[in-house]
């Protein structure tokens, strides 16, 4: 994990982008402290917590979860002093995803004779979900909630359903910072669970016009406005080309396998192209944005999609 220092006592942990689960967290060295996300499981969310006790060393008195992936909150059982603030429907998102006693069954597997639950497996293996207790946020608010943190203005502002239902920004005007959670991955591919391509077009452009210095994304290192441009362009891009293969009658894993990554190609898990791609045909066919999704059919298609792109590099 990495501390940086983004304005006076506004800071970003940052972690590697390694793949699933690891992302980013933040700290505003205010009224107490404001955390913002905890990590995935809690041998790693007390890692941070260390990095943060020279700079807060009582318990932080806030923590902002952006929305409800466990890899954004499933350590906040460990800030249990703290008010937890979140989307509504962030909150009553908690508990109706994976959970962690089935990843942990997942992580087990890594000699499942299925590739794809053994790949899944060896991509948990940083990861340990033992003794996570599911702690929702307390505090909930609906479009927007400002909080004054000793002269300093953090607003929290919904932008969802983009990346799922309960997405929040944090923005801190006078720094010219934003939090972005995962309404932004930043040189790695995104993934979308609930919401739409146009919500999360809308999302990404309130945080251009929002003009900060600085954007600490969900996960990947920091940016200017170049990172939510970017990711902007591939979602319009992989929307577009959806709309192409969907219209010649194509499936999602024959769409996913003719598209041409461009520029995007060296972004991590190129793979999960397949599921913006599924995103776009559900829209397509007129689906509902928080229908259903087979979670473990789709990794099944991402793992034979990765496959497929590792051998037509070579």
């Amino acid at each position: 994990m990495e501390l940086r220092e983004i304005a006076v006592d506004v800071y970003a942990c940052l972690t590697p982008d390694r793949g699933l689960g690891w992302s980013n967290s933040g700290l505003v060295r205010r009224a107490g402290g404001l955390v913002i996300d905890t990590f995935w499981d809690l041998p790693h969310t007390r890692a941070l917590m260390d990095l943060y006790r020279p700079l807060l060393p009582a318990p932080a008195r806030r923590l902002v979860n952006t929305h409800h992936n466990g890899d954004h909150c499933w350590g906040n059982q460990l800030f249990r002093e703290a008010e937890i603030i979140g989307h509504r429907r962030c909150a009553e998102a908690f508990g109706k995803d994976s959970s962690p006693e089935g990843l942990q069954m997942l992580r087990a597997a890594v000699d499942s004779a299925d590739p794809a639950i053994a790949a899944f497996a060896a991509a948990l293996a940083d990861w340990d979900f033992t003794g996570v207790e599911l702690t929702p946020p307390t505090t909930v608010f609906d479009d927007r909630l400002d909080l004054d943190l000793e002269g300093v203005r953090v607003e929290l502002r919904y932008v969802g359903p983009a990346h799922t239902a309960g997405d929040v920004i944090v923005h801190l005007p006078a720094q010219r910072v934003v939090f972005a959670g995962d309404v932004l991955f930043r040189l790695c591919t995104p993934i979308g669970w609930e919401g739409t391509y146009a919500q999360w077009l809308t999302a990404l452009d309130t945080i251009i016009d929002l003009a900060p210095e600085v954007v600490v994304p969900g996960h990947g290192p920091l940016s200017g406005l170049e990172g939510p441009r970017e990711m902007r362009a591939y979602l319009v891009y992989v929307r577009e080309e959806s709309r192409r293969h969907f219209e010649a009658g194509r499936s999602e894993m024959e769409a996913a396998k003719r598209i041409d990554l461009g520029p995007y190609a060296g972004w991590t898990e190129p793979e999960r192209l397949l599921f913006n791609v599924e995103r776009a045909y559900r829209e397509l066919r007129g689906m509902p944005y928080d229908a259903p999704i087979d979670a473990l059919a789709t990794f099944r298609g991402m793992h034979e999609l990765r496959t497929h792109l590792a051998a037509r590099a070579r």
